[in-house]
């Protein structure tokens, strides 16, 4: 167990600065956690490189535990704004940021696991992309889709579905699709920019797989 402890500091280090910074924003559309998080999955591609499936899988479920105990802290933290207090965290929030990184991250390991043997670049790649877009998907559509009100009728998320043009410039969509399509492109581009320090961790760690 203790040598997939750094593993485990890794992605909870990910995801304890991810929640912090998800609070600060960078231009219209995204936060700071949004160049953070996706080290996530350079974490769990390393350890699944290393050490196999099963390693990988302590470590999601290590960060989903992370994650889920910021979750409750942050809805704990009140807010004060528009005369009214609110959580920092939402209900809807907290559900969709701990479904959307359980699913996301263990459908990286599943397809990394079955593009393991081929060129070094395919499984990172592919596993990322596959599950960053999973991630994106879940976590936008369950914290701010007005047809999942339901999940939280207290949280009124009609500024999310505001209907703008998209990133400013495409068609009319409500905000929150705009939000994911900014986080998206976010997390293409770091899963290319992510297989230099993929490769270079890797081959430290196991020069069998340079």
């Amino acid at each position: 167990m203790t040598r997939f402890l750094p593993g485990i500091i890794a992605m909870a280090i990910v995801v304890v600065a991810s929640n912090i910074l998800v609070q600060f924003l960078v231009g219209d559309w995204l936060t700071w956690g949004a160049f953070t998080y996706p080290f996530a999955f350079l974490v769990n591609d390393v350890m699944n490189r290393i050490y196999g499936p099963a390693a990988a899988r302590r470590v999601v479920f290590a960060g989903f535990v992370v994650g889920v105990l910021c979750s409750l802290i942050g809805t704990q933290i009140m807010l004060q704004g528009d005369g009214f207090q609110y959580p920092a965290v939402s209900l809807r929030v907290a559900m969709g940021s701990g479904t959307a990184f359980l699913f996301a991250q263990m459908t990286d390991v599943f397809v990394f696991d079955k593009l393991r043997n081929g060129v070094w670049w395919r499984a990172p790649v592919v596993s990322t992309l596959i599950g960053a877009s999973l991630d994106t998907l879940l976590f936008f559509s369950i914290a701010f889709s007005a047809s999942l009100s339901f999940l939280e009728p207290s949280n009124n998320v009609d500024w999310a579905n505001e209907t703008l043009p998209l990133l400013g410039l495409g068609p009319m969509v409500p905000l929150w699709v705009s939000l994911a399509c900014a986080d998206w492109l976010v997390k293409l581009a770091l899963t290319f920019i992510a297989l230099l320090p993929f490769k270079t961790i890797v081959t430290k760690l196991s020069p069998r797989f340079a």
